[in-house]
């Protein structure tokens, strides 16, 4: 257990410099004041919780200091912490109870969703699965190729389609594929889509579809990456995903070279979407299961817990 939380509080330890840093001037030996929850307002925004997840938060932190009778600002970290904590979703257990199951893995383009599809694959085969992983992304030769090179760099199934070929027919192929030859799980990398663009949402709603006549019942799963380096404009980006191709999971890419972590908040809070996996460095083994404590303590970890 202390390795895991040493890990978190590595991976972390931008955001808890960066973002929340100023938390440990704020909770001194001083009396709560009006300025103590304007000072932590700002901390929180600037952490990119979000203007709508901090006031809710301070609201919550408020009440509870009323009724405990807290008065000074020492006391406040264990409160930060347990609604921090009440913020985030527990992630559920990932289990697959369809063979083969059918995740697709979507994204804006740079959210590190071809190399999260590789690091998935990986973690699932060492749990004892038959990953297939799929290249859907025909609008990027570079994705195809970059997919290739982690499927063979770790000795997993591939099956790809052609450079500005029909995406949704390689998705057919692909589930097709994996049912006669006994693939347990399809991960498919779709084409990166800016959520602004409407044409390209649409090709994405046409590749979930596609899915569905392949297989009924498929996607079995829909799990948008995240940039963790974005903050808040992420949110827009998941809202729209979450509109269209009924997103039903999130995985933060990136959050070792983010200071922006604080974003994880947001997305429990405002999206009701839970983090089912995060990235903690670049190698294949660093894409580990989301905890929710380890998470907390590892934003928090510049902070020295009152006795």
């Amino acid at each position: 257990m202390a390795e895991i939380l040493s890990r978190w509080k590595e991976g972390l330890s931008k955001t808890s410099r960066v973002a929340f840093g100023r938390l440990a001037a704020l909770l001194g030996t001083s009396e709560i004041t009006t300025e103590t929850w304007e000072e932590l307002e700002s901390v929180l925004i600037q952490a990119d919780l979000g203007l709508e997840t901090t006031l809710s938060l301070l609201e919550s932190m408020k009440s509870e200091v009323l009724l405990r009778g807290l008065t000074r600002t020492d006391e406040l970290l264990h409160l930060i912490k347990a609604e921090l904590r009440e913020i985030l979703t527990v992630p559920p257990e990932v289990i697959f109870l369809e063979k083969p199951a059918i995740v697709l893995v979507v994204g804006v383009n740079g959210s590190g969703k071809t190399t999260t599809v590789a690091k998935l694959g990986l973690r699932f085969a060492e749990m004892g699965m038959r990953p297939l992983l799929v290249g859907a992304d025909t609008f990027r030769a570079a994705a195809i190729d970059q997919l290739q090179v982690w499927a063979e760099r770790l000795d997993l199934p591939i099956l790809s389609g052609q450079y500005r070929g029909d995406p949704g027919a390689v998705v057919f192929d692909a589930v097709g594929s994996a049912i006669s030859k006994g693939y347990d799980l399809v991960l498919v990398d779709t084409a990166g889509r800016l959520h602004t663009r409407y044409n390209l949402m649409e090709e994405l709603k046409k590749v979930y579809r596609v899915a569905g006549k392949a297989l009924p019942g498929a996607p079995h799963a829909v799990w948008l990456v995240m940039d963790a380096t974005t903050g808040q404009n992420a949110l827009l980006q998941a809202r729209a995903f979450k509109e269209s191709v009924h997103v039903t999971g999130v995985i933060l890419a990136k959050l070792d070279t983010s200071a922006r972590g604080g974003m994880a908040f947001a997305i429990s809070k405002e999206l009701g979407l839970p983090i089912l996996f995060a990235g903690l460095g670049e190698q294949a083994e660093d894409l580990v299961p989301f905890d929710r404590d380890a998470f907390i303590e590892g934003v928090l970890s510049g902070l020295e817990s009152p006795a």
